[in-house]
């Protein structure tokens, strides 16, 4: 079959894009986030446990310096991926990427003091910007604009459920061996494997990008090619209704997803949970969030990126609230079980609409900007849970991040504008 006059003119530039045209590289780069996810997953379980047992660090907000270093170096990191990515090519980033993460294993083993685990958080959260923002950038480029909510959801399920399976297993290890090295050890080996795959069967994806911009219908006004880097964050941070609710809603995700991370372990702990089901706590939120994006990616090419993410952000805020009251294992489980709905919801469908509605030759430096403010949000959220945590306990901490994102959540349902690639004239 000939097929379309836009897919003939792909063929012709011999670059095709297109899911099942790209599969086989598509499916190694799923392969390799869900190893970017499990480097980040050795740490969700051990670390808060690791500040209260080993370095006696008091005081949540010292406690959650970790987190807010991690997030704080991402951030910074996703603006200058996409601007590399565009500038270079994707490739070199990733690989990049994997080689600054090769001494954080060792930081966490050998680490003495608190403020070398804050560094390896650093370090941690410079490759993990470089990384996941590349495979997301190849992803969006492989399939063009007709699968991007698919692509985004089996790029961040491959993700999270490496979260999840890491704090799973590294729960188990805690429990049985201590919490280090064992732990981190699993670290090492995702990372040696994740920068084999990188430099050996990963190739660049920069011209499919360049292929789709030859075709691309913009959705508004000013969703232009010629843009500088300037214009571009102006643009996605504030002027344009449905980028920047797309930014700040990913920015009160994270913001939630911190509290998550640093405070829920001490929670669970303070109420008598052993680290096994400390750990099985951790791993079910990413692996319901991991796994319900498979499910939500492609919804949204289908019914829509605005309802999935006002939705997913006011579900995220009914589960904050049931941890806050919550005091048995059952209550938590069913919590966490509706925070990793909420934020299945809401994760492919961010990124997704990002691509709807950027130009393919700026659009890595869009994702990189959005992903910018998103990371910040771990930044702002250990700080203010932290804060909040010291003076009125993590039930109140928990209780007032879930006004805020349900907040986001409602301000996401009055700005953003409907811009889903389907409904283009």
């Amino acid at each position: 079959m000939a097929g379309t006059k836009a897919e003939r003119t792909l063929d012709s530039a011999g670059v095709v894009l297109g899911l099942r045209q790209n599969l086989a590289q598509f499916m190694l780069l799923v392969t390799v986030n869900a190893l970017v996810g499990g480097t980040l997953g050795q740490e969700r379980t051990v670390l808060p446990l690791l500040a209260d047992q080993v370095f006696g660090v008091g005081q949540y907000t010292a406690a959650l310096t970790y987190i807010a270093a991690f997030g704080l170096a991402k951030a910074a990191t996703n603006y200058f991926a996409g601007t590399f990515s565009d500038r270079y090519g994707r490739k070199p980033v990733l690989v990049a990427g994997w080689l600054i993460a090769l001494p954080v294993p060792l930081l966490l083993i050998a680490g003495d003091s608190w403020g070398l685990i804050v560094a390896a958080n650093v370090v941690l959260g410079i490759s993990q910007g470089l990384t996941w923002s590349t495979t997301v950038m190849m992803k969006m480029d492989l399939v063009g604009p007709e699968r991007r909510g698919l692509a985004m959801g089996l790029n961040e399920a491959a993700g999270y459920l490496g979260v999840a399976g890491a704090a799973l297993a590294t729960g188990y290890i805690a429990s049985t061996y201590g919490l280090r090295p064992g732990p981190f050890l699993l670290g090492a080996a995702f990372i040696a494997i994740g920068l084999g795959l990188s430099v050996l069967t990963i190739r660049e994806t920069h011209h499919h990008a360049k292929t789709e911009a030859a075709t691309h219908v913009p959705i508004h006004a000013g969703s232009h090619a010629g843009l500088s880097n300037r214009d571009v964050f102006t643009l996605t941070s504030f002027r344009d209704k449905s980028l920047s609710s797309v930014s700040q809603a990913g920015l009160v995700n994270n913001l939630n997803d911190s509290l998550a991370w640093g405070l829920f372990p001490v929670l669970f702990a303070a109420a008598g949970l052993s680290i096994e089901r400390i750990g099985i706590l951790a791993a079910v939120y990413p692996a319901v969030w991991g796994a319900g994006q498979m499910i939500t990616g492609p919804l949204s090419d289908r019914i829509g990126r605005k309802p999935l993410i006002a939705g997913g952000m006011l579900v995220q805020a009914a589960a904050l609230a049931m941890v806050a009251v919550g005091q048995h294992f059952h209550t938590w489980l069913a919590a966490v079980i509706l925070l990793g709905a909420g934020t299945a919801m809401v994760y492919p469908t961010l990124l997704a609409a990002i691509g709807d509605v950027a130009h393919p030759l700026w659009r890595a430096r869009s994702v990189g900007i959005y992903r910018l403010w998103r990371d910040g949000g771990f930044a702002v959220g250990a700080l203010l849970s932290g804060v909040l945590a010291d003076a009125y306990g993590i039930p109140a901490a928990v209780l007032v991040i879930a006004a805020i994102t349900a907040s986001s959540g409602m301000l996401v349902a009055v700005r953003m504008r409907r811009s889903d690639h389907h409904r283009r004239a």
